[in-house]
């Protein structure tokens, strides 16, 4: 499982020119479920996003959570992170985990981060969502597990 973290100052999501999702100062997390991840997986990310301290304290330095500053999350599920290019020029998704249990892990990760008391938004699963974001820094952190 893999989670692309940036942090942002505002972002907005939207499907076909509706907006679905936004949020203010916090994080948008694209997330990959591979083949064969499990909910231990999520688990050790939804732990790791909560207290990873990439966000400013007053003085400016990344000292703090997103659960310190009462941070958003939008969190958008996104299988090309498992996309392969290493046997040619066209990406290949085939360690991408099947769209079924992908939503389920998804949405489990979704129902975790909430259950921290963090605000959580979400994309559309599979939806063809255009993102607008404001990066800040810009910082982008990729976990895995």
């Amino acid at each position: 499982m893999k989670a692309l973290v940036q942090r942002v100052l505002d972002a907005n999501l939207k499907v076909d020119g509706e907006l679905i999702s936004e949020i203010g100062k916090g994080y948008v997390i694209f997330l990959g479920v591979g083949k064969g991840d499990t909910e231990a997986q999520a688990d050790f990310l939804i732990k790791k996003i909560c207290a990873l301290r990439i966000m400013e304290d007053e003085n400016g330095k990344v000292n703090l959570s997103i659960k310190d500053t009462g941070g958003e999350i939008l969190l958008v599920s996104q299988f090309t992170l498992y996309a392969d290019t290493s046997g040619g020029n066209r990406p290949s998704f085939i360690n991408a985990e099947l769209p079924d249990e992908a939503n389920r892990l998804y949405e489990y990760v979704l129902s975790g981060l909430r259950a921290q008391g963090i605000t959580v938004k979400k994309g559309v699963f599979g939806g063809d969502m255009k993102i607008n974001q404001t990066n800040d820094g810009p910082f982008t952190i990729m976990l895995e597990k």
